[in-house]
């Protein structure tokens, strides 16, 4: 999954894609990249990130939609929002997948649209809002908390009428959480698969990657992106959302052909086109 932020002040690419153009064109880079799905986003979540309205977000992303969706490509586009109005949008203008970072806490409408338009949904866990999921975050087991949290947005959504096949689960990194919860829950991400829903880890290019390796800036974290998302992988995540596609694709086809995931037998993968096996 791709990220492609079209934002001011989004933590890592804030202002790099405001303009269509120039956004259409970085989608379809990610997509040659290797990204099967391109996550288009309107509002930063970055901590202590400010709102933004409803017609400001629907004027950043439907035409960045629009624009990818007409270019009849193999990838699918999801719509990154919390606001039904948004989400009915973008779907009507090609997206097929609503990623919900309140799992559908902040508009509970947006559950009821995904049924009524049999789109795949996203739910992540986040500690409060993003103006103050920072603030202290505590858990009494951040693993078993976020699992039970997890547990209950999926019975909502199958509640309103969501097919259960239809919905992946996002345990947050970086959303309401320290350090140290974000390598338990890394450590322990087999506890969230068990779930039996795919799983969707987002560490790309976090502070908390930084923190470890020694202060590194944003732009600097490609191997800590690497490095989470293939112990992800073989932890049981299934879907992984990053800015650098190709790198983190590189890493992840090596690990799947290397390691055997949670059930699956071990596997040799087939060389990468014009590639010559063994070299």
């Amino acid at each position: 999954m791709g990220i492609l932020n079209v934002t001011p002040d989004s933590f890592s690419d804030g202002g790099v894609y405001l303009d269509v153009e120039a956004a259409v064109a970085h989608g379809i880079q990610l997509g040659s990249d290797g990204a099967a799905i391109l996550d288009i986003g309107g509002e930063s979540t970055r901590p202590g990130a400010d709102p933004v309205s409803e017609d400001e977000e629907l004027r950043r992303t439907i035409p960045v939609v629009e624009g990818l969706a007409a270019e009849n490509a193999s990838w699918e586009i999801s719509i990154d929002t919390t606001k039904r109005a948004v989400a009915e949008a973008a779907l009507e203008a090609g997206a097929s997948i609503v990623n919900d970072v309140s799992a559908f806490r902040f508009d509970p409408g947006m559950a009821g649209l995904a049924a009524e338009r049999g789109a795949t949904c996203c739910l992540m866990h986040m500690l409060g809002e993003p103006r103050t999921m920072q603030s202290d975050p505590r858990y009494a087991d951040v693993v078993s908390d976020v699992k039970a949290f997890l547990e209950e947005r999926l019975a909502f959504a199958m509640g309103e009428g969501v097919a259960e096949e239809k919905v992946w689960l996002d345990p947050g990194i970086g959303f309401g959480k320290t350090v140290e919860h974000n390598l338990e829950l890394l450590r322990r991400l087999d506890e969230i698969a068990a779930l039996g829903r795919p799983v969707v880890i987002g560490t790309s290019r976090k502070s908390f990657l930084g923190r470890i390796a020694g202060g590194r800036d944003e732009g600097d974290r490609l191997a800590g992106t690497i490095a989470t998302n293939v112990i992800a992988l073989e932890r049981g995540a299934q879907i992984f959302r990053v800015h650098d596609v190709a790198q983190v694709a590189d890493a992840l086809a090596i690990a799947a052909a290397t390691v055997t995931l949670p059930g699956e037998p071990r596997s040799q993968a087939p060389p990468a086109p014009g590639k010559e096996e063994g070299i």
